[in-house]
């Protein structure tokens, strides 16, 4: 037997979550894919060197290896897969 509390909230959060997809959820989604790109921006002008792309002096990209690392796997595995025309969102 479940108390009155739990239930209630069970209820509330329901509601809650509800309510955060109905208002806020797109504008967060929007925002976590801005900072993606963003970051992958960053990337790209830090270590480009990588795929093939020279922006900046091996020098100052060394300096910032440190912070980046941890985002580097991933993020040469977005900027080398192929995509479709239908993937691309800012066309």
């Amino acid at each position: 037997m479940t108390h009155p509390l739990d239930r209630f909230k069970k209820a509330l959060k329901a509601l809650k979550d509800f309510f955060f997809g109905a208002t806020a959820f797109e504008i967060q989604q929007t925002v976590r894919q801005e900072k993606l790109a963003r970051r992958d921006l960053i990337l790209l002008f830090s270590f480009g060197d990588l795929l093939g792309v020279p922006v900046f002096p091996p020098y100052y990209s060394l300096r910032l290896l440190p912070y980046f690392y941890p985002a580097l796997a991933s993020w040469k595995k977005r900027m080398l897969k192929e995509r479709d025309l239908t993937e691309i969102s800012s066309l």
